[in-house]
């Protein structure tokens, strides 16, 4: 859906600027290596002088974010070698509502983070010929994947998944996505238990918290909720993992066939298992009212033992317990099911994140469109991505016989949200084009997955903990991922603004939003009634068109997409 392309901007100042200023914006030169010795990022004079004509662009991340300092020497040095700087705008409130804004005023950045609304309406220019003609090093990026980015409503390709693209197996030290998280302390506490059901994590949970009513002087939160915004995974999703499924989003898929499971009586035992928690004083009073920046807080204090999340979500949170040295406040995360005889399903192989990276908006002027596909095309290069994913060679990390390692000072900067805000590019990289999996030389194009530096990296608490279960790495909690479904996973259909679909699918998401905190705060002899009447309110929607709408999508998928 999409491609409803809008009148470019006129700006005489952009027409004015040659093709031979757009060919030299993303050109090479000596500047990195002055860059290296703390010249970067001088001057406009300076950089006209050096042949590269500066160009700014317009970015806005759909999640809430810090600005990079002034100084930043990643996006100094991208400015020096390439002219191009970046004006970012973080998400501040809803997202959606910020959307709605945006759209009605046909008022975009030059750049944006995906959005299904924004596709549906029109606010992205197709890239595909864009691609084939300015972007050959892009082009070889995604071209496993090039069927796959094709919007299935018309063929064009309108973001750059930034997640999925990888040319090796890699296995990491770090576990990106959703679990039952604990603090390691709870464990340790408990003798190093074996954890595989969600019975047993709430007896710990219940113990640890009777025994610590507050951690530092905080009360203890024995469970935390996060459902706010876009970020309502946390309460919805637990129940497909707890029955052995992956990450579907609001379905599970059995046999191909894709349906809802909130209204099945499996997503029921776990609502219940949290009324009960509630009736003990486990669930934080706060979590149906709270904004994500409130549940971060709270994590980062330590004192929260547990909580449903993706890691990537509360990462900075964990990182400002490290940064504390609380290493036994931050978590494990635990791949649990209902019943032992259940196999975990939560770690799955690495799949294209459709509908998220970065896409070019109808605002941006021809020339500014080939300036930024240059860019990114420059950026997806190897030398590029070493220095945005591992950073400066010689400050950030070292070489030794070819192999990247960092020495511990490095290593302790590297998790210090401050010290990143000045020495990382993540607001442009998180979302960006990027190569996963090694590099042509052999490293790792992640720190956590180079064996020698994961191991190296290891805290001597985190050392301890891990002999205690006889695992080199917290990813070895969880079962090795079979291979995915072709058409895996179901969350990244797009149901279509303003289609029957995606109108059930928002209803239902109004319902559960009502509902669940409401069956989870009730008296436990009241769960049943309140419990009945959702599922109820679920049924009176029109659910066939939701789940019609995927099958309809994982089947397209099978029939088009090939990945040899």
């Amino acid at each position: 859906m999409g491609g409803k392309k809008k009148s470019v901007f006129g700006f005489s100042m952009l027409l004015l600027l040659s093709l031979g200023l757009v060919l030299s914006a993303c050109s090479g030169g000596n500047n990195k290596e002055a860059a290296k010795n703390g010249n970067n990022g001088q001057a406009t004079e300076e950089n006209t002088t050096n042949g590269v004509e500066p160009f700014e662009i317009s970015v806005f991340i759909g999640e809430a974010g810090q600005q990079p300092t002034p100084d930043n020497k990643i996006y100094k040095l991208i400015k020096e070698e390439t002219g191009a700087s970046f004006k970012f705008e973080f998400l501040a409130g809803d997202i959606d509502q910020k959307l709605g804004v945006m759209i009605a005023g046909g008022d975009y950045p030059d750049v944006m983070t995906a959005n299904q609304k924004l596709t549906a309406a029109g606010a992205f220019i197709p890239l595909e010929d864009l691609i084939e003609e300015h972007a050959p090093n892009l082009k070889k990026h995604y071209e496993k994947y090039w069927n796959m980015m094709k919007d299935p409503n018309d063929g064009h390709i309108y973001n750059l998944p930034n997640y999925g693209v990888t040319n090796a197996d890699v296995s990491s030290s770090w576990y990106s996505g959703p679990a039952f998280w604990i603090q390691k302390d709870v464990l340790a506490e408990a003798g190093y238990p074996e954890v595989k059901t969600l019975d047993q994590y709430f007896d710990l949970i219940k113990q640890y918290k009777e025994k610590h009513p507050t951690i530092d002087g905080t009360p203890t939160i024995g469970f935390e909720i996060l459902n706010y915004d876009w970020r309502n995974w946390g309460l919805f999703n637990a129940p497909q993992h707890l029955i052995g499924h992956p990450n579907d989003g609001g379905v599970v898929v059995k046999d191909g066939k894709a349906e809802i499971f909130a209204d099945k009586d499996y997503a029921k035992r776990y609502y219940q298992k949290l009324n009960e928690m509630n009736a003990l004083g486990i669930i934080d009073k706060e979590a149906f009212t709270q904004n994500y920046d409130q549940y971060m807080a709270k994590i980062s204090s330590g004192a929260v033992l547990g909580m449903f999340d993706q890691h990537w979500n509360f990462q900075d949170a964990e990182n400002a317990l490290i940064t504390q040295k609380k290493d036994n406040r931050t978590y494990v995360g635990l791949p649990l099911v209902f019943d032992e005889g259940i196999k975990d399903h939560y770690k799955d192989r690495p799949a294209l994140n459709l509908n998220n990276g970065f896409g070019i908006t109808v605002n941006a002027s021809e020339e500014q469109q080939v300036r930024i596909i240059k860019l990114l095309d420059t950026l997806i290069q190897e030398d590029w991505q070493k220095i945005l994913s591992w950073g400066i060679e010689g400050e950030d990390y070292i070489v030794e016989n070819g192999r990247f390692m960092k020495t511990q000072e490095q290593r302790d900067v590297f998790t210090d949200a401050t010290w990143k805000l000045a020495n990382k590019a993540d607001a442009f990289f998180k979302h960006g084009p990027k190569t996963e999996g090694l590099f042509s030389d052999g490293n790792a194009t992640d720190a956590a997955a180079q064996p020698e530096e994961m191991a190296a990296a290891l805290r001597e608490y985190d050392k301890n903990f891990l002999a205690q279960y006889g695992f080199n790495t917290y990813v070895d909690f969880f079962s090795p991922a079979p291979e995915n479904d072709i058409a895996y996973p179901a969350w990244s259909v797009d149901l279509v603004d303003g289609s029957e679909a995606k109108m059930v699918n928002t209803k239902q998401n109004e319902l559960s939003t009502k509902y669940l905190p409401k069956a989870i705060l009730a008296k436990p002899e009241e769960f049943d009634s309140v419990w009945d009447e959702y599922v109820n309110e679920i049924r009176k929607l029109n659910i066939k068109a939701y789940e019609d709408r995927i099958n309809e999508v994982l089947q397209w998928r099978k029939d088009t997409w090939s990945v040899k």
